[in-house]
């Protein structure tokens, strides 16, 4: 976090892959910074293989600092629902597996509220035929992802657009943004 007289917050969300919920977040007015990793396991400093592999509990995270002053939390968590599934219990696109689940880690008692009240406002829209399984956790210790993973988006533009595309996520975004 940027040390400056100004008060940022934090908020972490798991959306599946996350090279792919990097660059909505980093676009995104009011948002200082990003920084993908793992959150939601015991196991101290897990590394992408142990994470992939199923051989922690952590999650494929995202964690935002952010200034309030500019952005609301309840729009970064519009940011996070249309880019993600949250009906799907089992990952997200084609990557499958715990460790690719949606949930949002709460940092205080008024990100919970918040983040509980958008999930059920969410899942009484009508938008989506099945219920809403995105979990709504307390934050837990994260751990940034390797340097190679840090603005994916940015470093390997050609093969972060085949993934985003080739995994279906692409174009379940702009179905979703044709619903509003």
């Amino acid at each position: 976090m940027e040390m400056t007289d100004k008060k940022y917050e934090k908020a972490t969300f798991s959306g599946g892959c996350f090279w792919c919920m990097q660059p909505p977040f980093d676009n995104f007015e009011g948002v200082i910074s990003t920084t993908v990793g793992y959150t939601g396991g015991k196991e101290k400093n897990p590394n992408y293989h142990e994470v992939c592999y199923g051989m922690t509990e952590h999650l494929e995270s995202i964690e935002v600092v952010y200034d309030p002053e500019r952005v609301s939390y309840e729009s970064l968590l519009d940011v996070f629902w249309l880019n993600v599934d949250p009906t799907d219990d089992g990952g997200q696109f084609v990557d499958r597996g715990r460790h690719y689940k949606t949930a949002i880690f709460y940092h205080n008692e008024g990100q919970r509220e918040t983040a509980e009240e958008s999930k059920r406002k969410l899942g009484e829209s009508g938008r989506y035929k099945a219920p809403i399984v995105t979990e709504v956790r307390p934050a837990m210790e994260f751990y940034p992802a390797e340097e190679y993973h840090q603005k994916y988006y940015e470093k390997n533009p050609i093969g972060y657009s085949h993934y985003k595309v080739g995994s279906g996520r692409e174009r379940y975004i702009q179905y979703m943004k044709n619903m509003k």
